[in-house]
């Protein structure tokens, strides 16, 4: 695997691939978040949990980066922006959450894109810098992922990243305000193989 540059866990941490960097959110970034999940957010609704009224405001914003923040230093959930490195744009996020060590070792990952960055292969490389975080790092044993069944787009990513298909979890999780079935996946560490990070 390649691992790019990681800086500890300070405000600049960043991981650096071939087009993008994944790094911590921070408050500089509200103004470029709220604008691309305003501008994306139809794209985005029917893969999420609901919306808050108060989602893209400052306030909630800031509430967001404190629990953020907070789940880094407990080791629970590592959240990163998404950024295209030709121009420092911000295209969309992950995390890797629920992290448990002992005798499971594992991780969760999420992940979303803004409308304008999807399907140029952006998304692909920085999950491969998450998934560097994850067992290069953190030094985990097994991420697990989950997509709607409808949601071609996101199986496809997974399956080219090298995860596995687990089975379909029913009513996994309440998405857009309904319980929804999502399917499973996994990536063991014993699964990868050396790359290079490459656009799809």
């Amino acid at each position: 695997m390649s691992l790019g540059r990681l800086f500890g866990f300070s405000a600049d941490a960043a991981l650096v691939g071939a087009d993008v960097f994944i790094r911590a959110p921070e408050m500089r970034d509200f103004g470029e978040w709220a604008q691309l999940r305003a501008q994306s957010r139809a794209f985005l609704e029917p893969w999420e949990p609901t919306w808050p009224q108060d989602d893209l405001t400052r306030p909630a914003f800031r509430y967001r980066i404190s629990l953020i923040n907070e789940e880094r230093r407990r080791g629970e959930t590592y959240t990163f922006f998404v950024f295209r490195r030709s121009d420092n744009a911000l295209m969309g996020g992950m995390t890797l959450g629920n992290v448990r060590y002992g005798v499971a070792q594992t991780t969760t990952l999420g992940y979303w894109m803004g409308e304008e960055f999807a399907g140029f292969g952006y998304m692909r490389q920085a999950v491969e810098l998450a998934l560097d975080f994850a067992f290069l790092h953190l030094h985990l044993h097994r991420v697990e992922a989950a997509c709607l069944p409808r949601n071609a787009r996101s199986a496809g990513l997974l399956t080219r990243l090298g995860f596995q298909p687990e089975g379909l979890a029913r009513a996994y999780l309440q998405i857009n305000g309904r319980w929804e079935d999502h399917l499973l996946f996994a990536l063991l560490a014993s699964d990868l193989r050396p790359r290079a990070h490459t656009k799809a």
